[in-house]
């Protein structure tokens, strides 16, 4: 057990004091507002019960001043020695902290400083802080300290409860939209026992009772898909994935993602439903379509946002048709000769879609920094999405990049069950070469394919990422509640 610190040793000796007076722990108490409705009550209103966590307190002989708050507001509380019961007064001299719970009920007023506060006519005991809270959190350089007890960052730091609050806002409006726009929330396995939907590495786990080796879900993609072939029209899933990759400002093995499917779109149906989605969440959230992120201004709200079709950037990029390439050494061997990387650069990157990919990412997505529609991909990266009509080497499919991020994916469906089955296959013959991101043969998803399914337009974002570019944090971190984090030794 770790050294306790002075302030803590006093803390736990007022315990025994406290319990003279009243339950240091009580079961319940009765509030007839919240602190933010306390906040919008007129002055004179009389019997309003408050509570919360005391994050400042001035005592003053017969006067004192104290605040209270919880994560979406604070409210000034003053005490008086001829308002205040004096029991309650006296106790509160003596053993009430800052970080204590209390409850106090009295009258609101606004003093002379203007600031609304509860005159308290009596105050009641609700829990003792044993450990206190820090002098000066905010802005602390301790972030470790932020991520590991996140419950001190949101007592101290305005920021973080913005983002969180906005986190929760972010859930009900999406719930809402979703719904009032006809689609129907369902949920899918997390443990399957095909590794499909993305290209990342799963995580494994094992199921004791049925004796087999199961992966946490990378995607809930052929799931929802499935449930179109069922007669869903529009289903979505707000849905907890796992990818076995690198930690990094933008990627957490744990993250939320939103995935929704309509029968009868195409890929351009979902770019004109996806930009009146975020339009309208921006403005429940913050108010306006214009985001400052990282010091770039970035307006969603443009009519037209700028379209670059992926195939013909690289094409000039490259100087070469790339897509005529099916051998990885050959591409690799052309995209030295351009000078464009090394083969040390190259190394890692085993198949076709991996080498492209690391080109596409540091020489068009990097640059980009107004909200953009990539569109037009090549079909051997993306083994889910249906084949351009015209050029078959190509997907009807697009991302939205904004400050060298990608915002969302999404793509006309590929339901042809003769082309996605070669689509497996090919993503087979790349775990071959080496690629271990690849795609699994999901032969449950084939079954519903071979059923028959209507054209389909489908679309994924991550939640942890749109929320740091709207609340403008530099680290995926800061936007979830609990990140994993190293244990301690």
């Amino acid at each position: 057990m770790r050294e306790l610190s002075e302030q803590e040793i006093v803390r736990r000796g007022k315990i025994d004091e406290i319990r003279k007076y009243t339950n240091p722990y009580p079961e319940k108490y009765d509030i007839s507002n919240t602190l933010k409705e306390a906040r919008e009550l007129n002055d004179g209103t009389k019997d309003v019960s408050i509570a919360g966590r005391i994050v400042f307190m001035r005592k003053m002989g017969k006067l004192a001043f104290i605040r209270i708050r919880d994560i979406e507001a604070g409210i000034q509380v003053q005490l008086k020695h001829d308002v205040t019961k004096e029991k309650d007064y006296d106790f509160f001299k003596k053993l009430v902290d800052v970080g204590d719970y209390i409850g106090v009920k009295g009258e609101i007023i606004t003093t002379q400083t203007g600031e609304k506060t509860l005159l308290a006519e009596s105050l009641t005991f609700l829990g003792k802080a044993l450990t206190p809270l820090p002098e000066k959190f905010h802005g602390l350089n301790d972030v470790e300290l932020k991520y590991r007890k996140r419950f001190v960052d949101l007592i101290s730091n305005e920021e973080s409860r913005n983002v969180f609050l906005g986190r929760s806002k972010l859930y009900a409006f999406l719930h809402k939209y979703l719904g009032e726009n006809g689609f129907l929330q369902v949920e899918t396995p997390i443990m399957q026992n095909a590794v499909c939907g993305a290209s990342a590495r799963p995580f494994y786990t094992h199921h004791n009772a049925l004796d087999v080796d199961f992966n946490l879900r990378i995607a809930p993609e052929t799931y929802l898909k499935q449930c179109i072939a069922g007669g869903f029209n529009r289903v979505y899933e707000l849905a907890k994935c796992f990818r076995n990759e690198g930690m990094d400002t933008q990627h957490l093995q744990e993250f939320t993602q939103v995935e929704w499917y309509v029968a009868y779109w195409n890929f351009e149906d979902t770019i004109v439903f996806y930009k009146k989605f975020v339009q309208e969440l921006l403005k429940e959230l913050i108010g306006t379509t214009v985001v400052n992120y990282q010091g770039n201004i970035l307006d969603f709200g443009k009519e037209l946002w700028p379209r670059i079709n992926y195939v013909e950037e690289m094409r000039n990029i490259l100087g070469f048709d790339f897509l005529l390439i099916e051998d990885p050494n050959e591409l690799k061997d052309k995209i030295v000769e351009k000078g464009l990387y090394s083969y040390s650069d190259l190394d890692e990157y085993k198949s076709i879609s991996q080498i492209i990919d690391y080109v596409y990412k540091r020489k068009i997505r990097e640059s980009i920094v107004e909200p953009t529609i990539i569109y037009n991909y090549p079909a051997v990266m993306m083994p889910l999405t249906r084949r351009n009509d015209v050029d078959p080497r190509t997907v009807d499919m697009f991302q939205v990049v904004a400050c060298g991020s990608e915002l969302c994916k999404a793509y006309s469906e590929l339901v042809n069950p003769i082309v996605q089955r070669q689509a497996f296959e090919e993503q087979l013959r790349a775990k071959d070469q080496g690629d271990d991101e690849t795609m699994e043969l999901d032969e449950g998803f084939m079954d519903a394919m071979e059923q028959g399914m209507p054209p389909i337009s489908g679309l994924g974002f991550g939640i942890d990422r749109l929320l740091m570019l709207i609340y403008d944090q530099p680290s995926i971190r800061d936007v979830v509640l609990f990140p994993m984090m190293k244990e301690k030794k």
